[in-house]
This record gives structure tokens, C-alpha cells and sequence, in this order.
């Protein structure tokens, strides 16, 4: 017997016989409808008739390619339980009825059968990599999980708004990979049995090292040098007076002669610290480890002479720059900000004041925000300065919907975040950072603390001036 006579008599013959049955007729339907939706699909987004949101790609990238290997497995399954039940009953026929090849029609049924065999292959592949794609894209770590709205729009924000969360989070590699989706089908069952925490947890805990996440694209040891840095602030007073702080900030690195100098220079040695708190804001031990192989351990008072109980960490960037993709301002901090840009007008007598207090209110969700808000304000120039809401009402407006806006970016009632909620560990003006090793108290059995000295980071050329010489001199006021 030839390999067709098999093929024919021992395969295609049985098949045809026990896969007429209910279970995988349904399970073809299935598998057919499914395949011509994302096929079509497939094709409306690659000639950019579709745009994809987060809700629509759940459905594209994950239920219909579910749905349609559900209606494969089915097939087989009405066969075994067709024939199980035929071979319970004894019905199984000897001899199964003819497939005859040479019927033109039947010829073409099994040619049918096969393109759509190979069909259903590249369907499953294809679909396979697309809601991989998917699931590492921004939009689906986060607007398909509205626990993650926060981070996702701080990091939409930030500076680095264009780099993938997967390149930080997960890394290349099939062993980060599954350890990703593995953390990710535990985030599932907390959201589905809505015990997830508000707000969400951080630091993260297992987040890729530094070396693996930021100097991929950042060089530590490079000598950047100083960096002038102007920040201005204004007062809660009728004209909003302005002020500005002009700091030399040195950065350094390694310079050209191998010395470490600067911020980045001295913290690029082996440094061990031990957090007693989750964020990582009290620090008690810090022990460095110098090129000789000699060490010095600072602790506080507190300790006793003991090395205190908590999370044991080699020092590196994120440790400072533990915000630097998912940034939450203070009010003061936000509104100064969107001053200096003129987003909200300085124009406009006792909008720092009125800002602020609008900004630090409690509103029951973003929607309210949005809303009351911009009223407010305009409530305000109403009863106080109603031929200013006449002349200069577009500033007013504006000034409104972009108090609003820094509301939305930073305050998330749902998810229980507010201003201050996630400390920023670079600076030390909003919350402790530098002084959580650098405050004096940190010293060793011989008496020696760890710097003070304002002068080993940064050079002050201005503070709260009105208009800075040095500004001036430089021609940037």
C-alpha cells in the first residue's frame, strides 16, 4: 500500500467519520471566526484604518487568539469523544465510508482542508507574537490596568516617557522573561480579587539592577562636570513675587587624571547602606569599602554599635534617582513650575496663593477635580477682580485648566496618592535625600561623619534673589 493509500485509508478516511460531530463542527466555526476578525483587524491597523486602545487590544492581541486555539483544541476533542463513545457502543464500522479521490469536490475539500491547516498555523504565530508585542508596550502596562495609571502617567511625563517599561522592567532574556510573567500573573490575581496595594509599592523590590537598566544608556564614570542649575519660586503675595536660586551643581565623574570628584565621582565606589523604612528614607548604617581593601562604617546614635535590622543594598543610581521615569511633584514644587513656564500666568494678582490652595483641596476623584478647579478660580477673579476676569479671562481659563492638569498628574484619589505620597530621593529641598546620610550623625567609632559640607556638591550663587547678578552677568535672566 502506498503512502497515499494510508494517508487515505488510515487518517483522512476516520477523521472525516468521527469529526462529524457537534463538538468539532463548533470548534471549527469557532476557530474560522475568530481567524477572519483578526485577519481583518490585522489589516485595518497596518493601513492605519484602526486605532488600537487599551480595552480594544485586550480583545484583538488576547481573547480572540485564545478564542481561536479553544476552537483547534475542540476539534480533536469531538473526534476522541465521538470515537470513544462509538468504540463504547461497538459501533465502529469495519470499513470506513469511501474517500474518493478522484471526486473533484471531495479533491478540493482536502485541499481546503489544508490551506487551512497551514492557514491556522501562521494565524497562531502571528498572533502569538503580536500579543507579546503587546503586552510590552507602554499602553499595556499602563491603560490596560488602571492600577497603574499613576506610574503611567508620571511616566508619561517624564524624561524618559520614551523609553519601553519592559527595558527597565523586565530586561532581554528568556529567564526575565518568564520571571516577568510570572510577577505579572500574580498582579492579575490581586487585581481580579481586588487585593492589590494603594498605592502601589515603591521601590519596587526586584527591579533590575542599575548597571542592567541605567548605564545601558548613561555612563556614571563620565566626567560631566558642573551643571548651573536656576530655580525660581514665588511668594504668596499679590504680585506673586518672584525670586531665583542659582546653584553650581558638581556633577563630576572620572576626570582626566582618573580622580573621582563630584556627586557621581565619590558615589561610584562599593557603598552599602541598610533602610529600616520601605521607601528607603531612613538610612542609619552606611559602610564604604575604598580601592585598598579598607572600610569605613558610618552609623547614628540609634544603632547602639549594633548593625540594625533592614533591607542590606549596594549603593547605585536609583538610589538617588529612585524617580527618574515615574516623577510625582509637591504642590509648591508643580505650581512654581508651571509658573516659570507661564502656564499659569504671574500676570494674575494672588494666583500662587489661590493655586496652591486649590491644588492641596480633597477632591473625591479626577473628574471632580477637573471640574472644580478651574470653577474656583474663576470664582475667585469673579468676586475679587471681576474687570480682570474681563480683560485677561483667557489667562484665567488657562491658568484653571492647568491647575487641573498638575492635579491630574499627580494626585490619584483611587489609588491613594497624593502630594508627597512617593518621596524624591535626588535634592534635598521637598524631602530628605542627600541629608539621609549627609546630616552629621552618621559617623564613625573614631568620630569621623560623613560630609556636611554644602560646598562638596553644589556652590549656591543666589538664593531667593529677585533678580541674580550672576544672571544678569550671564545675560540667561
Amino acid at each position: 500500500m502506498s503512502f497515499l493509500q494510508r494517508l487515505r485509508e488510515q487518517w483522512i478516511r476516520p477523521a472525516l467519520f468521527f469529526g462529524n460531530n457537534p463538538i468539532s463542527l463548533a470548534g471549527g466555526a469557532i476557530t474560522t471566526a475568530a481567524a477572519i476578525t483578526m485577519v481583518a483587524f490585522w489589516l485595518a491597523e497596518t493601513f492605519g484604518h484602526f486605532t488600537v486602545n487599551p480595552y480594544l487590544g485586550l480583545i484583538f492581541f488576547f481573547l480572540l487568539p485564545i478564542l481561536f486555539v479553544i476552537g483547534l483544541v475542540l476539534i480533536p476533542i469531538g473526534v476522541f469523544l465521538r470515537r470513544r463513545k462509538l468504540q463504547q457502543a461497538g459501533q465502529i464500522p469495519a470499513v470506513f465510508p469511501k474517500v474518493d479521490l478522484n471526486d473533484p469536490v471531495f479533491r478540493r475539500g482536502i485541499e481546503i482542508v489544508l490551506v487551512a491547516t497551514i492557514a491556522n498555523l501562521l494565524i497562531v504565530s502571528v498572533s502569538s507574537y503580536r500579543g507579546s508585542a503587546y503586552m510590552d508596550s507602554p499602553e499595556f502596562c499602563g491603560q490596560s490596568c488602571h492600577v497603574m495609571n499613576p506610574e503611567y502617567i508620571a511616566y508619561r511625563v517624564s524624561a524618559h516617557s520614551h523609553v519601553p517599561c519592559v527595558e527597565c522592567h523586565i530586561g532581554s532574556g528568556v529567564p526575565s522573561y518568564f520571571a516577568a510573567k510570572v510577577n505579572g500573573t500574580r498582579q492579575l490575581a490581586e487585581v481580579t480579587f481586588a487585593n492589590y496595594p494603594k498605592p502601589i509599592e515603591s521601590p519596587v523590590k526586584n527591579l533590575r539592577p542599575a548597571r542592567a537598566i541605567c548605564e545601558s544608556c548613561h555612563t556614571p564614570a563620565k566626567f560631566v562636570g558642573e551643571k548651573l542649575l536656576v530655580k525660581a519660586t514665588f511668594a504668596d503675595d499679590e504680585q506673586n513675587s518672584r525670586t531665583q536660586t542659582v546653584v553650581v551643581l558638581h556633577l563630576g565623574g572620572i576626570d582626566s587624571l582618573s580622580h573621582l570628584t563630584g556627586i557621581h565621582g565619590v558615589h561610584l565606589g562599593h557603598i552599602e547602606y541598610i533602610a529600616t523604612d520601605p521607601t528607603r528614607t531612613t538610612i542609619p548604617w552606611v559602610r564604604r569599602l575604598n580601592p585598598d581593601g579598607s572600610e569605613k562604617v558610618y552609623a547614628t546614635a540609634a544603632t547602639a554599635g549594633k548593625i540594625p535590622n533592614g533591607e542590606r543594598r549596594e549603593m547605585d543610581c536609583i538610589d538617588c534617582h529612585n524617580r527618574a521615569a515615574h516623577t510625582f511633584l509637591t504642590a509648591d514644587d508643580a505650581l512654581n513650575r508651571a509658573m516659570a513656564d507661564n502656564a499659569v500666568s504671574p500676570e494674575l494678582p494672588w494666583v500662587h496663593r489661590e493655586g496652591l490652595e486649590l491644588l492641596k483641596a480633597s477632591y473625591a476623584s479626577d473628574d471632580e477635580a477637573r471640574a472644580k478647579i478651574p470653577e474656583q478660580l474663576t470664582a475667585f477673579y469673579r468676586a475679587k477682580y471681576p474687570t480682570l476676569l474681563q480683560s485677561k479671562g483667557g489667562l484665567i481659563e488657562a491658568a484653571g485648566d492647568e491647575l487641573a492638569t498638575l492635579y491630574a498628574q499627580n494626585v490619584f484619589p483611587e489609588m491613594k496618592v497624593t502630594w508627597g505620597t512617593h518621596p524624591n530621593h535626588i535634592g534635598h529641598m521637598s524631602y530628605p535625600g542627600c541629608f539621609r546620610c549627609h546630616d552629621g550623625d552618621h559617623v564613625t567609632k573614631s568620630g569621623d561623619a560623613i560630609t556636611q559640607d554644602c560646598s562638596a556638591c553644589h556652590n549656591l550663587l543666589a538664593v531667593d534673589e529677585t533678580k541674580p547678578k550672576v544672571l544678569v552677568d550671564l545675560g540667561i535672566h
